[in-house]
């Protein structure tokens, strides 16, 4: 049992001052000058993002947070705030989700509960904050969104297939994708 609770401190303590790699210990990133959390490659998964009921807003929410606006569980869509408004990145194209609603917690959450990587603190109103003015988040990344047998709500990746490269985003009921 110490071991466990060793192992857990040390990945706490180095998730707090040092990148993170999720899925193995190489990532994506060749150059991890500027990288904060990375994934593993090839890997046929996304991250999901979180499911919200009641569309965030006030001082703590910050641009750069990404949802999934769940307020009507019948017109989902994946949403990016701006920093001065929620950007759909569904296209208008929404998904009803309301069986994958029903297995959703029912108990509010815990208002201060998030994972802060970068920084020991952060003002953001989030559940996953990357804090950092010089590193960012490398997404997932896939040849092709075939690559994922089955796709949850919220999920992102980036496809990284030559001529196709694109921001991907799936809502439950279709994929959407924004090119650069």
């Amino acid at each position: 049992m110490k071991k466990y609770i060793f192992s857990l401190l040390v990945f706490v303590t180095n998730c707090a001052i040092a990148q993170v790699i999720i899925g193995d210990e190489v990532g994506t990133a060749t150059d991890r000058t500027s990288v904060l959390l990375d994934f593993a490659a090839n890997k046929g998964k996304g991250i999901i993002l979180p499911y919200v009921k009641t569309l965030p807003s006030g001082t703590g929410l910050q641009g750069g947070t990404f949802v999934v606006n769940a307020t009507d569980e019948t017109q989902v869509k994946v949403q990016f705030y701006n920093g001065s408004s929620w950007i759909d990145l569904s296209s208008g194209f929404t998904a009803n989700i309301a069986s994958v609603m029903s297995d959703q917690p029912v108990a509010a959450d815990n208002p201060n509960a998030k994972v802060i990587i970068g920084s020991p603190t952060s003002s953001a109103d989030g559940i996953l904050v990357l804090e950092s003015s010089t590193k960012a988040m490398i997404l997932p990344m896939v040849n092709g969104i075939s690559e994922i047998p089955e796709p949850a709500p919220g999920m992102m990746v980036y496809i990284k297939a030559p001529g196709a490269k694109r921001l991907a985003v799936y809502n439950g009921g279709g994929w959407t994708y924004w090119a650069p």
